[in-house]
């Protein structure tokens, strides 16, 4: 099939290149009656690309949308209040979308804020796979940035922490303690933050001569629950290893809940660390050692990108990986400081 063209569009409306252009950007004098018919032929034949970016473009609404997999989750709270808040200082309003981890969800979500006209958007993906068609289309209409996870393959830009860095600092400092065997609790592996952090950790768990058993590698999802599992696995064993290491906060904090229960005390019995650093890391007991993710700098990225791409009709793709802060507290030592990778 032919690449569809404004031509081609212009053709089937029966009006010309120019007021193809003019009815798609919302730009001159255009009737209701000719900017509907060219926005039916548009539909109709599926054009997209540059022109109806440029048209986006070029038609500002200052405001940024933005999709995110679960705003329960504290990491993600924070993430999007930082995001507001960059937004706000540029005088650009945010429309926020939750796709409740569901891939179908945020298509829809993405489609409806593109209908809102929104001047670009920034995005979690919800699945490294399954989010592909779904952003891959939205790159097509809109700048869009991905943050904290991303789809490997596409277009689109990311901002996010250095995974590997974190990784390193946590194995590293584990070591330090004595640690000789470690389990992860994560997330799903097509959860790109996730496997980023699991691949990361067992790399360097093993130039350490930290062992880790398969069967101690659990795997589900950002969620307290998955903690609490992870660690009731762990005991049903019958062998605990000297350290738990979660891809997140939320995780660890249910692993600490499961040891409370259990008599298990930590970090005499078995030390834990974190991910992210939200605000219950510091209010939880044991306080948790964890890695504190750049936020600020993540959401002043990612609203930087999308305001600088607007005049840009080729852009390639930026992976931005920032560094974080291994942050030390009572879970896994006795001490308690920051060390910066």
């Amino acid at each position: 099939m032919s690449k569809v063209t404004i031509k081609t569009v212009a053709e089937h409306a029966g009006v010309s290149t120019a007021t193809v252009s003019r009815a798609l950007s919302g730009t001159g004098l255009v009737s209701p009656e000719l900017r509907l018919a060219v926005t039916k032929a548009a539909e109709k034949l599926g054009y997209s690309g540059n022109t109806v970016a440029r048209a986006l473009r070029s038609s500002r609404t200052n405001a940024v949308g933005m999709v995110v997999p679960e705003i329960a989750n504290p990491f993600m709270t924070d993430l999007v209040q930082e995001v507001e808040q960059s937004l706000h200082l540029h005088g650009i309003q945010l429309l926020l979308c939750n796709s409740r981890q569901d891939p179908s969800r945020e298509r829809a979500a993405l489609t409806s804020l593109i209908g809102r006209r929104v001047d670009g958007l920034i995005i979690c993906p919800v699945d490294a796979t399954s989010s592909f068609a779904g952003v891959e289309a939205a790159v097509q209409s809109l700048p869009v940035v991905q943050v904290d996870q991303r789809i490997e393959g596409l277009n689109a830009d990311w901002v996010g922490v250095d995974d590997e860095t974190a990784m390193r600092l946590i194995v590293e400092h584990l070591s330090s303690q004595g640690v000789t065997s470690a389990a992860f609790a994560g997330s799903k592996e097509n959860d790109s933050s996730s496997k980023a952090r699991l691949d990361a950790f067992l790399r360097h768990a093993g130039a350490l001569g930290i062992s880790v058993a398969k069967d101690n590698i659990f795997l589900d999802r950002y969620s307290v629950d998955c903690g609490r599992e992870s660690m009731e696995r762990l005991i049903r064993s019958g062998s605990l290893p000297n350290a738990l290491v979660c891809a997140a906060d939320i995780i660890a904090i249910g692993a600490l809940q499961t040891c409370h229960a259990q008599k298990i005390t930590v970090p005499d019995d078995l030390l834990i660390t974190g991910f992210d650093d939200i605000e219950f890391a510091n209010l939880c007991t044991p306080r948790l050692t964890t890695v504190r993710q750049p936020l600020k700098a993540i959401a002043n990225h990612a609203v930087d990108i999308l305001r600088s791409v607007h005049a840009e009709d080729d852009h390639a793709a930026v992976r931005l990986a920032l560094a974080p802060t291994l942050v030390i507290r009572e879970s896994s030592s006795a001490r308690t400081h920051e060390s910066a990778s």
